[in-house]
Order: C-alpha cells, then structure tokens, then sequence
C-alpha cells in the first residue's frame, strides 16, 4: 500500500463517517469495497486517475476498503514498466489502496472454476465458429454480430472451441445505476458473447465478474465505456449465483465520459491524456486531484478549490453528472498556478528539487541550494505555472547555458534602429554605477530612456535581451542584481559586438 496526500499535501489520509451504505444512501450491513482495474497496455490514463479518485474517496468516506486490481490478461499487449506506471500514478495523486495489487494472470483457476460452474449448468455452450465464419453467414444481416449457429448444436467442451453464454433472448436486463439511474438491455440485442477462448482462457467479461464476487466488491465505479457490457455482467452474476453461491449483485456508477474541447472523446492519440506527462511537466498532485474532482462533480457549495479532505466529506456518488465533462488542459493549467503560489517559498523550492531530480533537470542541486536561487524564487514563484518553467526563468544565471533567443534578438535589437544607443549608453551608466542594485540599474536605464523619448518598458527591450536572453523573463532588474557587473556588461559587448 501506498501512502496518501492529506489536505496539506503530505503523507496520510483521513477518513470520515465510517459507516457502510446500500444503494439507496442508507446505513447497511454490507460493508463499502470498492476497486480500480487498470490494464497494463499504456500509460495511466487521466480518465482512470478520476475514476480511482471517486473510488478512494468514496472508500473512505465510508470506512471502506479500496482495492487496486491489474486487468492483465492480455499478455501480448502488457509490459511491466506500465504495471509500475500505474503504482507510481496512483501513488502520486494520493490514492492509497488497502488491498493489492491483485494480478487477474495469477487467477486463472478461479475462473477455470467459474468457467466449469456455468458449463456444468449449461449456462454456456461450445462454439467452433471462426470471425470469417461468421462473417459470411451474417454478412446480408440488417445487424452485423454472432448468429447463434452454434446454439442448439451440442458440441462438447475441447480444443479449439469457445464458449459462448446463451444469452436469454425474451425480455430486458436492467442495470441499476446511481448516476444514470435504471437502464434497462433488451436482451434480444446483445449477442451470445463468449466467456471463454477457443484456448480455455475466460476473457475479461467472466474474469472481472468472477473477481468482483471473490473480492466482495459492493460498489462498481468506473468510466461510462463500459455500460454497455454490464448486461453480460449482470447475466453472468445470476447465472453463477443459480449454480452456486448467492452474492448480491454490487451497486453501479458510470462516470461521464471526458471530452476534449472539440466535444470528443479524450484520446491518446489525439490529446494529453497520460497522467505521468503531467508530473513530468511539473503538475502538483494537489491540483491535480482538485481539477479531476471536478469532472462530473461540484462541492456542495460550489467551491472551486478543496482539499483531498474535503473531498472525502462532500463527495457524493448521486451528485455526480452523467452529461460529459470537459478536461481543459487551460483550466487545470490555471489551478495548478493557484495551487504552486500558495506554497511556502520553502515549500516551493522543496517542490523545484524534487522535480528536478525526477527530471534529470541538469540546473539540480547546482542553482536550486543556492543563495542566488533564494533571491530569484519568489520572483520565478509569482509566474510559473508548472515546474517544468522553472529552468527557462533562471537559465540566464549561467553562462555556459546563456543563449540569446533569435527571434528576440531580432526584434528588440536587429530591427531596433536605437538599440545600439541605448545599449551603449546603458552600458557607460552601469558601469559607472557605485551601489549595483535593481533601483539604480532602474534608474540609470530610466535617464537613458527619457533622452530618447520612450518609455522605460521599450527602453528595456534591447537590454533584456541581451543581458538575459530573451524577451520574456524575470523582472529585469532584480535579475541584473543577480547576475552581477562583470557579466551583465560582457553580455552587452556581446550584443554590442554583433551589431558592428
């Protein structure tokens, strides 16, 4: 088990109201288990990172257990540094797991046991039909999908061989949903799927069924994609519990779908969607979790920013929209701003240097120890909106790193017909100056900007740029304070130099 973040960020969590609930809201004896199942095929997903949050919180609201569960059973497409991924995600917005993780490919009897239960019941059937036979059959069908052949045919169990479920073919199945409400599946829709492969091997649909009852799980939530299979789950639930024991079916949620700006569903290969680019990118986990709350759910108050702890007592299944939430990467990248000018200045260099020792960012320990760096962090604090900023403010500080950005240099200085002026004259007043501070490197470069009639904003631009690089950066003279005399007018010889 991992630890968790608490309201303050650090290790820990807090439960509340721990009392078990039944589908209506009510105080039961069935106690509240609740678990996320991601596969191992890719990175974390942001969609899964809010469905784990939903699920940690609601946990803990009531006392529960939240259980972690690798869905690792397609093994051509699973790679461990994702199963690691995942354990590094979870761990990172704070969603600490009471059980796990469970690996499906180490409980293959179980739904070899489960596999023989429906057989012996004959809940399912064997099936020899390969996908181009079917194909062919079906291909002047109105509804494109499995047929039946195989139905009535009593082939037995071997080789070579699916089973298929006989899926009731009069009649709905109705799914009980907190969030949706009653959604009801004509049976005569779905198609006799298979539950186990022409291999022996029982597929996701039996596996997570057969889990799920194992585990106890009360409680599935998780992302709207997977609506249309639970019919078949609800199915294959009855059909165990006619042949063997009788488990109450859990109750379902099926969270809102997430959408990008153009209204469609967020993808991997279109948007940024893996949870591991945000830390990467210097993403606080606080923000993180703030943000993703909000995907399909609002306080109560309508607050915007609350703590994991606040989370855990407010947070509500039945309050959750079901219409698709918006993931606006601008938006989370204004919270995560918010979340990053609230810290301490301490605070904020502990998070710089974690960030750069994730990273491999080569400024390090070298700048981040520093006394220049305590003089520039509340300077960089006040307009980085991610870590990943933070080097582009202070690179200017070393020289071996220093490189005047050309499309810069072009406009402040190489279509500037005064800049020469204003550099050299600058540069007699710096060099002249007794006390090299930012209110007389101010002053200097305010004399200088009045001789030539402009305003010290304009006046500044040929300076910023060659002194730090570019346009665009920490306010200007605090930095000259910084980087001192001797290199502050060597880099204006330079620019001085090029101009001729």
């Amino acid at each position: 088990m991992r630890a968790g973040l608490s309201e303050t960020g650090h290790l820990g969590h807090r439960r509340v109201n721990a009392q078990p609930i039944d589908d209506t809201g009510n105080e039961s004896p069935r106690r509240v288990r609740v678990r996320i199942a991601p596969s191992p095929t890719g990175y974390f997903h942001v969609g899964g990172a809010r469905t784990a949050l939903y699920n940690w919180a609601f946990a803990r609201q009531h006392g529960g257990d939240f259980i972690l569960r690798i869905e690792d059973t397609d093994a051509e497409r699973n790679r461990e540094e994702w199963v690691d991924g995942i354990l590094d995600a979870l761990s990172w917005i704070g969603t600490d797991w009471d059980e796990g993780p469970y690996r499906q490919s180490e409980r293959g009897a179980l739904y070899q046991a489960a596999v023989d239960q429906l057989s012996s019941a004959r809940a399912v059937y064997a099936c020899d039909c390969t996908r181009e036979m079917v194909l062919e059959r079906t291909k002047g069908d109105p509804t494109p999908g499995y047929d039946g052949f195989c139905r009535d045919r009593g082939l037995e169990r071997g080789p070579g061989r699916a089973l298929r479920f006989a899926v009731p073919k009069d009649g709905v199945t109705v799914v009980h949903d907190l969030i949706r409400g009653d959604v009801e599946f004509a049976n005569s829709t779905i198609d006799d799927f298979v539950v186990a492969k022409s291999n022996g091997d029982a597929l996701f649909v039996l596996a997570v069924v057969v889990d799920d009852r194992d585990m106890a799980i009360s409680h599935v939530i998780r992302a709207e994609e997977h609506l249309p299979t639970t019919p078949k789950a609800v199915m294959l639930w009855e059909a165990l519990n006619s042949g063997g024991e009788t488990i109450d079916l859990p109750v379902f949620a099926h969270l809102p779908v997430l959408v990008n700006e153009q209204r469609q569903k967020i993808s991997k290969r279109r948007d940024r969607v893996a949870l591991e680019d945000y830390e990467a990118l210097g993403y606080l986990p606080e923000a993180m979790d703030n943000y993703l709350a909000l995907l399909g759910w609002s306080a109560p108050g309508g607050e915007e920013f609350f703590t994991l702890a606040d989370l855990v007592r407010d947070f509500a299944l039945e309050n959750v929209n079901h219409s698709p939430a918006f993931f606006d990467d601008k938006r989370l990248l204004h919270f995560n701003g918010v979340y990053l000018r609230s810290l301490t200045l301490e605070d904020f260099t502990d998070r710089v240097r974690q960030w750069a020792a994730r990273t491999g960012d080569p400024l390090g320990e070298e700048l981040y120890s520093s006394p220049t760096w305590q003089s520039l962090a509340p300077l960089v604090q006040e307009r980085v909106a991610v870590l990943s900023e933070v080097p582009s403010y202070v690179e200017f500080i070393f020289g071996s790193r220093f490189e005047v950005d050309e499309a810069s240099y072009d406009k402040a200085i190489g279509r500037d017909e005064l800049a020469g002026k204003i550099l050299s004259e600058s540069r007699k007043l710096f060099a002249e100056l007794n006390l090299w501070d930012a209110a007389s490197l101010k002053e200097q470069l305010e004399a200088v900007a009045a001789q030539h009639d402009r305003k010290l904003g304009k006046a500044q631009a040929p300076v910023r740029v060659a002194t730090l690089g570019r346009s665009v950066g920490l306010p200007l003279f605090e930095s000259l304070e910084v980087l001192g005399r001797d290199e502050t007018l060597e880099r204006i010889d330079a620019a001085l130099a090029r101009l001729g």
